[in-house]
């Protein structure tokens, strides 16, 4: 005999049309209506007569929501048509099958299309208050493999990894983890292919989104090129690049006097210095750590970190700051772990371009939900906003001439949730 608390006790049914699968996403159709992004998108993305080519703003909020939900290839679209959910999205969910037509189509020029549309969003955004006005603001640079498995991924390929896949290009604002610019490149691309074309396209970019402080560029290794050196130097953007331990690298550590040398803190077990010399034109800051005490054999000699910068300052904390770069692998985790580009989903090598564009844009619409809801701009990761803003269920009814969104009592994060709301309904509409 079944337990009257049972789980099995229930006769399970689908049945009730008001129910709202995820109901949070009201708050990020709300920041999409304050950003105008339908109709920005019906603006710029002109497919001409190719297949999908009809309300491009449709599709692009459709597969965007979709992605901010938690969706990571197009048949996830479909959770947004279930009973009451496109009610608090502001416009109708298209079907997964039109949503691959779409992308499908999308050719180069139609990519960068919708690079134009994430560059004005980013725009509209900063001026509603996101934006680092004339404050400094860190860029982070890095690139990802996206694995893939089979053989009919166009442009995938195994690179440096050995792993099949494409190996996007990104750039991320440090201090929020919003996704600047994204590129997708085959797999085979090495780190720094295309860093000087996409050094100068960035900049520009968020110039034009009304960044006017003082611009700094962190990479790693993969992206020390005296081209990207030189791109940045030309624009007025400072830097701060990993170098490879090259023989002219080694040879300028091994000139560096002893007496120049300052201790850091490091973990037990160990010791860490840094210090700094100078390489060609820039400055060459370099840690240097190795082990103490009863592990000390495992590596007895010293191993040296450095990396190039043009920034005033002290070493000791350009090299912390400097550490400061591995932040860009959170925001690439929150792209890609339980979202939008867990996977590239398409088969076509634009199509999934295209795909990235948009997840980048649903990232960072997570991302600004955080920053003008809750004055958290980067110290919490998109898969916490989902799991406590976003996928609480929901049921809609209709009282009074008032439409009621329902949402579960006692829900832990609900004062966050509100707060989201108030400060989003104040926000004026920016055209």
């Amino acid at each position: 005999m079944r337990s009257s608390r049972s789980p099995g006790r229930f006769d399970v049914m689908f049945d009730d049309d008001h129910a709202v699968a995820n109901a949070g996403l009201v708050l990020t159709a709300s920041m999409a209506e304050i950003l105008g992004i339908e109709a920005l998108a019906d603006g710029i993305i002109n497919l001409g007569d190719r297949p999908g080519a009809a309300r491009p703003g449709r599709k692009v909020m459709t597969l965007v929501q979709s992605m901010v939900a938690g969706g990571d290839c197009i048949d996830d679209v479909d959770v947004l048509r279930c009973a009451s959910t496109e009610e608090v999205l502001g416009h109708k969910a298209m079907a997964p099958s039109t949503c691959g037509t779409f992308l499908r189509s999308f050719t180069f020029g139609h990519v960068r299309q919708l690079d134009r549309l994430a560059e004005a969003i980013l725009a509209r955004a900063w001026a509603a208050g996101a934006g680092p006005g004339d404050a400094p603001m860190t860029i982070d640079m890095d690139s990802t493999i996206c694995e893939v498995h089979g053989h009919h991924k166009q442009g995938a390929t195994f690179g440096y990894t050995r792993v099949r896949g494409l190996h996007p290009l990104m750039a991320t604002r440090a201090e929020t983890g919003e996704m600047l610019q994204v590129r997708m490149r085959k797999g085979s691309a090495n780190s720094g292919r295309g860093a000087e074309r996409f050094v100068n396209e960035l900049v520009a970019r968020v110039r034009r989104a009304g960044a006017t402080g003082q611009l700094t560029l962190r990479a790693d290794s993969g992206f020390w090129s005296r081209k990207t050196i030189n791109a940045c130097q030309r624009l007025g953007v400072l830097i701060s690049i990993t170098v490879s331990q090259h023989d002219v690298i080694r040879k300028a550590i091994a000139a560096i006097d002893d007496d120049a040398w300052v201790d850091i803190d490091y973990t037990d077990g160990g010791v860490a210095q840094v210090a700094e010399t100078t390489w060609k034109d820039l400055r060459l800051v370099v840690r240097r750590t190795r082990l103490v005490g009863r592990q000390a054999t495992l590596w007895p000699d010293w191993r040296h970190h450095s990396f190039v910068t043009d920034r005033p300052g002290d070493p000791v904390a350009l090299d912390a700051d400097h550490r400061q770069h591995a932040v860009v692998e959170l925001a690439i985790s929150d792209l890609k772990e339980g979202a939008g580009l867990n996977h590239v989903p398409s088969g076509k090598f634009n199509a999934n371009a295209a795909w990235l564009v948009l997840a980048s844009i649903a990232h960072n619409l997570l991302r600004w939900v955080s920053c003008l809801g809750l004055d958290h701009p980067g110290t919490i990761v998109a898969k916490t906003i989902r799991r406590r803003l976003i996928t609480v269920p929901g049921r809609i009814t209709r009282s009074a001439r008032r439409d009621l969104l329902h949402l579960p009592s006692r829900w832990p994060w609900r004062h966050q949730f509100m707060t989201v709301v108030v400060r989003l309904r104040n926000l004026p509409l920016v055209r």
